[in-house]
């Protein structure tokens, strides 16, 4: 039998950035997320930070770090186990212990990298009040330390794109997913106008945005027009235009040459050199990435070259993507269902591809891994809904119809997808190792799918998106006699522990067990738990807990707790600031109350996520023989 130790072997490199003749990553060489380096020759890595010290998940925060040529230093975001109270650090270049990048910092505010632009050596770094609804936006000069506060506002904000000397941004103001507002920032000049769009604190009862979703914005025709992906005129994505001098209109642009074919949408635009660009697509839950060039007379961006989505970077998933703009190369990091993340580069002068690393599962032969197949469905209103269903390799011998492990994804404007650096993958592949089928739905809400797909779930969590669910349990699985719906179990993490605890509560007949991890169980102590800064957004997406009372109480998981039947296993982290501890201890302590059967493993050093090797081991471990007991495979 295979160990949950073979498939977490593989060590992760994440996050690569090529400085001189070193690339820089992340890894868990050490068990641990760290920081480190290598030549792009080969060596030995070097641990570029003290031992004791563990990075958050680089997918739950966006800029983790950036090596610094010019001041010679490391900008790393650091945090305690989990808490995300991220603080701005520095490290030389060959590592060190860690030191204070902010003076005067009063403890009162977590800090994020909007964007970091070394060729001018410009932090942006964007600052969220532990003690009240106020986010703030600096940009700072990295070689004199100036600081200049950009933005201010109780509502989430950050950078569009600036103009090239960065004289000139487009500032990003966001209160739910599409609906955006843009305003000018000029250096210099006090405040930031509106440049299009309508502000929340000027909107009329009743009023209705229209969902045009801006962002990557670029500054094109000697800073007269920008040009910008938008959701206005295509579902999917695209790119739209506009003249500074007029922005009460927008216009669509013109994308050519694409080579990819399937569902899904387009995602990102990166300016590079010129009329350079990069243009990212997510299809069928794998990425795509182009090199193109913008006709800034007609606004078509040509594609010109695939950098990833053929050949050896195909049928998988970037976990990030750095351009270096001093050489024009490119240092990616890159996994598939059945292989791990690998580190490759590619040449800005020749354009080869190199891959330095060659991480592997040790004791599992080829083949024994289970790629997925799409296992679309269409739902209960005739919408169709994108799935994966994962089964054991027929080289297992497993004889029959198999029992299901139903995983729902969090966000819940997020998607599951063929990728090993995130925490589902391995735990999906443990599972059809130990002869189960895992059906993986990316149901309404989630992301890939277009912006109207996306919004489904907006002020409706448990409600479509809880019968999509349900239909696939009783109406499209029941038809697959390669699986036994009579055993299955549901587990989410997040917003997917929400669900999990909503169809155990609200659908006990369909389980044999469940398992929660980090699950709002509550929605009006969830509102009241999460840290300030996201509640304006919460309660435009979700509920206000005084005006939309009634719902939030009805799509409560608490209250329907009384139902559940089936076992459950309540997983969470100590140091969570998004879903607390207190939010699962509640379940925990609800079911025990009422006799039911419920297990509580609660990690001290983990926060939102469990990262470290040794409570991943014991996570997939619980999970799977939690399963073991009540579904038999």
């Amino acid at each position: 039998m295979h160990n949950i130790e073979s498939l977490l072997s593989a060590r992760q490199f994440l996050v690569p950035q090529t400085v001189g003749d070193h690339i820089y990553f992340v890894s868990n060489m050490s068990g641990r997320l760290s920081l480190y380096r290598m030549k792009t020759g080969g060596s030995i890595p070097e641990p570029l930070l003290p031992p004791e010290i563990a990075l958050q998940n680089p997918h739950l925060m966006g800029t983790l770090y950036r090596v610094v040529p010019d001041i010679g230093k490391i900008l790393v975001m650091l945090d305690q186990n989990g808490d995300e109270n991220y603080k701005p650090m520095t490290v030389p270049l060959d590592g060190g212990y860690p030191e204070p990048f902010l003076e005067g910092d009063t403890g009162d505010f977590r800090y994020f990298v909007d964007e970091i632009h070394l060729d001018k050596n410009l932090l942006y770094l964007a600052a969220s009040s532990h003690k009240e609804a106020l986010n703030e936006l600096y940009r700072i000069d990295l070689k004199t330390g100036e600081k200049t506060l950009m933005y201010r506002s109780k509502y989430g904000g950050g950078i569009g794109g600036f103009n090239e000397d960065h004289t000139k941004a487009v500032l990003l103001e966001g209160y739910s997913n599409g609906d955006i507002v843009l305003m000018l920032w000029e250096a210099g000049r006090e405040g930031t106008p509106v440049l299009r769009g309508t502000r929340m604190e000027d909107r009329p009862e009743g009023y209705e945005p229209e969902l045009e979703n801006i962002f990557a914005v670029n500054f094109v025709r000697d800073d007269s027009h920008i040009v910008f992906f938008t959701s206005k005129f295509e579902d999917t994505g695209g790119i739209g235009w506009m003249d500074l001098s007029n922005p009460d209109e927008i216009h669509p642009g013109k994308i050519t040459g694409i080579r990819h074919s399937g569902l899904g949408e387009f995602e990102d635009l990166k300016h590079t050199r010129g009329n350079g660009y990069l243009a990212f697509f997510n299809i069928d839950g794998s990425d795509w990435v182009y090199r193109a060039d913008l006709d800034e007379e007609t606004f078509t961006l040509n594609l010109t070259e695939v950098l990833v989505g053929q050949g050896e970077l195909s049928d998988g998933v970037l976990e990030s993507f750095y351009y270096d703009p001093a050489t024009g190369g490119i240092a990616l990091s890159f996994s598939t269902a059945v292989s791990p993340t690998q580190i490759y580069t590619i040449s800005g002068k020749t354009g080869e591809l190199t891959r330095h690393t060659d991480e592997r599962l040790l004791g599992i032969p080829d083949g024994l891994l289970s790629k997925g197949e799409d296992y679309p469905f269409t739902s209960h209103d005739g919408l169709r809904c994108s799935a994966r269903l994962y089964l054991p390799a027929e080289s297992l011998g497993f004889q029959g119809p198999r029992p299901v492990v139903y995983y729902i994804h969090g966000g819940p404007q997020s998607q599951e997808r063929p990728d090993f650096a995130w925490f589902s993958m391995p735990l999906i592949q443990f599972l059809t190792l130990k002869g189960y089928a895992v059906f993986v739905p990316n149901v309404r809400g989630s992301t890939g799918y277009g912006l109207s797909y996306t919004k489904r779930v907006d002020r409706d969590w448990g409600g479509e998106d809880r019968l999509d669910h349900v239909h696939a349990m009783t109406e499209v699985l029941p038809k697959d006699d390669r699986i036994d719906v009579s055993r299955t179990a549901v587990v989410g993490r997040s917003y997917g522990g929400y669900m999990t605890l909503t169809l155990a509560a609200r659908h006990p007949e369909l389980w044999k067990a469940s398992c929660d991890m980090f699950g709002p169980y509550d929605l009006f102590t969830f509102l009241e738990r999460i840290p300030a800064t996201w509640k304006p957004y919460f309660h435009i997406a979700l509920g206000h807990p005084e005006k939309d009372a009634e719902f939030l109480k009805e799509r409560s998981p608490k209250t329907y707790i009384d139902n559940i039947a089936a076992p459950m296993l309540v997983i969470q982290g100590k140091n969570d600031p998004r879903v607390i501890e207190q939010e699962s201890r509640d379940v925990v302590d609800q079911l025990n109350a009422q006799g039911k059967q419920v297990e509580y493993l609660m990690f001290e050093n983990e926060g939102h996520d469990v990262l470290k090797f040794e409570n991943k081991v014991r996570c997939y471990n619980a999970i799977t023989d939690f399963f073991t007991e009540y579904l038999k495979p």
